[in-house]
C-alpha cells in the first residue's frame, strides 16, 4: 500500500459499496466549484487521474453542450488529484497557469484525464497534460496546467 495519504484514502474508499462516489464527493469538497460538475473519480494512481461527469442541464451552455468552465473544472480536479497522489512528501505545488483548446462540441457525458511522467516531480514548473473526451472518444478539450513545485519549508521546533 502507498504511503501517500490520498492514495490510501482512495483505496480505503474502494473497499466500501459506492466507494468511488464516496471518495469523489470527499475530494470535490476541496474546492466548492468541483462539486458543480458532480465528478466521479474512476482511476487514481501516481501520475494519472481519470474522472467522469454527466452532461446535465446544470453544466450546459446556451447551445446545449457542456460549458467550457465545467470542462475546465474537471481538468483542474483531475490535475489536483494527480498532484496530491504523486508529489513526493518533501515538495509542495500550486497552480500557475492553464492553457486549453476546445477541439469539438462536448455534447455527451465527459471523461477527463490528467497525466505526468513519473520522473517529473522536481522543483520548478511542471506541465500536467489534461484531456477531455466525449462518449464516442472524441477529444473535446486538451491542454496543460502548469504547476509550480517547490520544497516545503523546514519547520522550526516549538
Amino acid at each position: 500500500m502507498s504511503d501517500n495519504y490520498l492514495l490510501r484514502l482512495y483505496h480505503k474508499c474502494l473497499s466500501y459499496p459506492f466507494g468511488r462516489q464516496i471518495f469523489s464527493a470527499m475530494f470535490a469538497r476541496k474546492a466548492p466549484y468541483f462539486r458543480s460538475i458532480k465528478p466521479l473519480v474512476t482511476e487514481l494512481r501516481p501520475n494519472y487521474c481519470e474522472l467522469t461527469f454527466k452532461k446535465r442541464k446544470q453544466v450546459e451552455n446556451h447551445i446545449g453542450t457542456v460549458h467550457a468552465i465545467a470542462l475546465c473544472n474537471g481538468l483542474e480536479m483531475a490535475m489536483g488529484a494527480l498532484a496530491e497522489a504523486s508529489i513526493p512528501k518533501h515538495l509542495r505545488w500550486i497552480p500557475k497557469g492553464m492553457t486549453v483548446n476546445y477541439t469539438a462540441k462536448a455534447d455527451s457525458d465527459i471523461r477527463i484525464t490528467a497525466e505526468t511522467p513519473a520522473d517529473a516531480w522536481q522543483e520548478g514548473d511542471l506541465a500536467v497534460q489534461v484531456m477531455g473526451y466525449r462518449a464516442d472518444g472524441t477529444v473535446v478539450i486538451e491542454g496543460e496546467i502548469i504547476i509550480y513545485i517547490s520544497s516545503k519549508p523546514t519547520r522550526k521546533p516549538k
